[in-house]
């Protein structure tokens, strides 16, 4: 059996590396189980794609479709064309698709339009916000999907009530929250912790890519202030994503304490995360793994497609409403945030789960 593993956009990249190390665990067994990497070239820049790949031992794609960036049409339409010619080439049994990016979503159409299955890792989420590109993703590849797994039992609900057989729903964990702790023990602690003189829960880290919180210059430049501000006392690393670079040149967003710095590996990245203060983000994912580490989280988003992140974990929504954030920084530097605990099956066995899952479904 061959499974193709769809791989186009940074978070993809922490999902599929503990999925292939469960293939190969099933290979050692004498499970006759194959798989080839397709990346997308979706994220282009260095930081955001090969990088992940070396940090995390995942073997280098074995096609690489190299769409680069463009409108969201643009991506979706050089995808699937790139894709198709793929698998006409590279017959397969199963395609599988991580997350909600734009090639997850492209993806799963023309496996479909092929006459493959498709499995969907992290199935099932929803922040019910259709002005996302994400949600769209979402919608469109659990409405074509075969097989779902799911991060969470509320995700499983949300399909059952969509209609989906609870034969097609594997409840599995989390597979981000596998590669943090594979690799916990290994994050390295980036050039600008000394260049900066960072220390131990005495900075925060922020990251913003949302078109909500980045597209409108004068929305981006308040928030950016508000935060900076209310941190003043605190050094804020901003690790810029190349799309939000271009919108912030000329904002004169100067702050003595907001360090505009290049995007980062996973494990510098995480490291600064796990020793921080806070992390202050639009990031679905960054919130997960904040949970994980128990550390204090402000997400700059009305809606969430993870609220296990805050009713169990780390989390608080704060959008861009000025007195939700200045009510949340009250609360984080009086000492008196929720440390949380870690939701249901995020173990580091999720991959596991997964794949043992398909050698049953396919009967290996």
């Amino acid at each position: 059996m061959i499974i193709t593993i769809i791989a186009g956009a940074r978070p993809n990249f922490m999902k599929i590396a503990p999925i292939i190390e469960a293939i190969k665990q099933q290979q050692s067994q004498g499970v006759d189980l194959n798989y080839q990497l397709i990346h997308t070239g979706q994220h282009y820049d260095k930081n955001l794609s090969d990088t992940f790949f070396e940090e995390l031992n995942i073997p280098f794609p074995d096609i690489n479709l190299n769409v680069q960036s463009g409108t969201q049409a643009e991506q979706t339409a050089a995808i699937m064309i790139g894709f198709e010619k793929v698998l006409v080439a590279n017959p397969t049994d199963l395609v599988m698709v991580v997350g909600d990016v734009t090639s997850t979503m492209a993806c799963t159409i023309v496996a479909k339009k092929a006459g493959i299955k498709v499995a969907h890792v992290e199935a099932g989420i929803r922040s019910g916000d259709l002005s996302m590109p994400e949600e769209i993703n979402r919608i469109v590849t659990d409405s074509l999907t075969d097989y779902f797994f799911t991060t969470t039992t509320l995700a499983s609900t949300t399909l059952e009530n969509l209609g989906i057989s609870k034969s097609q729903i594997y409840f599995v964990g989390n597979v981000m929250i596998d590669t943090l702790f594979k690799n916990e023990s290994r994050l390295q602690q980036p050039a600008l912790w000394e260049l900066l003189h960072l220390e131990t829960q005495k900075y925060m880290v922020m990251t913003l890519h949302r078109p909500s919180n980045v597209d409108e210059e004068e929305q981006l430049k308040a928030l950016i202030t508000q935060l900076s501000e209310l941190g003043k006392d605190y050094p804020i690393i901003f690790p810029v994503h190349p799309r939000t670079k271009k919108l912030l040149e000329g904002l004169s967003l100067n702050f003595e304490n907001l360090h505009y710095v290049a995007p980062l590996g996973y494990l510098e990245f995480n490291y600064l995360v796990k020793n921080a203060l806070a992390v202050l983000t639009d990031s679905g994912g960054i919130t997960e793994e904040t949970t994980v580490m128990h550390v204090p989280c402000m997400t700059l988003r009305a809606n969430t497609e993870r609220p296990e992140t805050c009713t169990l974990g780390t989390n608080i929504l704060v959008g861009n409403d000025p007195d939700k954030i200045a009510n949340a920084f009250e609360t984080l530097l009086s000492g008196g945030w929720q440390r949380g605990t870690i939701p249901e099956l995020w173990d580091g066995h999720a991959a596991e789960r997964i794949i043992n899952h398909i050698v049953e479904i396919f009967r290996l």
